[in-house]
C-alpha cells in the first residue's frame, strides 16, 4: 500500500504543477518602474470570495534619496480598498466582493524622487498562494504528506471554481452574442423592408412624372 500511496501522491503533485499556473492565480512579484510625473498601475482580473495579499517596496539606488508614493486600490466598482500616501513600503489584503478588474496605482509625492523614476518591487498573491501554510500546520499540527496534501486539496479546490467562473463568464459572453446577433439581425431586416419601401416610392415617383410629361 506504501508504495502505491506514494505513487498516487506523486501523480497528485505532478498534476497540481501543471493545472497550477493555468486555473489559479498563485502569486507574482512585478517590478514597477514609475515615470518622475506620471501614474502606473498593475490590475488583474479575479473573481469574487478571493483572498488578495500584497507587500510593495520602494527601492533606491541613491541612500540619500527616499522616494515616497502615494498607493491607491480600487475594486471593479470604484470602491477604495487600501490608499497610502507618503509611504515607502507597506502591504494590503482584502477578500474580493466581486467578479471583476482590480487595479492597484502607484504614482510619486512631491520631489522625494530627485526628478527620478521610481522602482517599485510588488508581491500580488491570490487564492491559495496568500494562505499561510505555516500557520495552519501549526494550529492544526500537520506536516509533512499531510501538509502537502492539504495544499493539493486547496489547489483542487480552487481549480473547482475558477472552473465555474470561466463557465459564468462563457455563458455571460453567450448571451451577449446571442443578443448581439438578434440585433444585427433585426436591423438588417429593418434596413431592407427601408430600401424596398424607398425602391418602390422612387418607382411611384417615376411613374406618375412620365405620366405627366406624356412620355409614357
Amino acid at each position: 500500500m506504501q508504495p502505491e500511496f506514494a505513487t498516487t501522491f506523486s501523480l497528485l503533485s505532478a498534476l497540481f504543477f501543471l493545472l497550477t499556473p493555468e486555473l489559479i492565480p498563485v502569486s507574482e512579484a512585478v517590478w514597477l518602474n514609475i515615470p518622475k510625473t506620471g501614474t502606473k498601475c498593475v490590475s488583474e482580473e479575479i473573481q469574487s470570495k478571493v483572498v488578495v495579499l500584497a507587500d510593495y517596496l520602494v527601492i533606491s539606488d541613491e541612500h540619500s534619496i527616499f522616494p515616497t508614493v502615494s498607493v491607491k486600490v480600487t475594486s471593479p466598482y470604484g470602491n477604495v480598498l487600501h490608499h497610502s500616501d507618503n509611504t515607502t513600503h507597506g502591504q494590503f489584503a482584502f477578500t474580493t466582493q466581486e467578479s471583476g478588474t482590480y487595479l492597484a496605482c502607484f504614482e510619486p509625492v512631491g520631489n522625494s524622487h530627485g526628478n527620478k523614476d521610481i522602482s517599485i518591487n510588488l508581491d500580488w498573491k491570490t487564492g491559495i498562494a496568500a494562505k499561510d501554510w505555516d500557520s495552519i500546520a501549526r494550529k492544526e499540527k500537520i506536516e509533512g504528506v499531510e501538509l502537502e496534501l492539504r495544499k493539493l486539496e486547496g489547489a483542487v479546490e480552487g481549480i473547482h471554481e475558477n472552473l465555474l467562473y470561466l463557465k459564468d463568464r462563457e455563458a455571460e459572453m453567450r448571451i451577449v452574442s446571442e443578443k448581439t446577433n438578434s440585433r444585427v439581425a433585426w436591423y438588417s431586416i429593418m434596413s431592407l423592408g427601408i430600401c424596398i419601401v424607398v425602391s418602390g416610392l422612387q418607382i411611384l415617383y417615376l411613374k406618375q412624372y412620365f405620366e405627366r410629361k406624356k412620355l409614357i
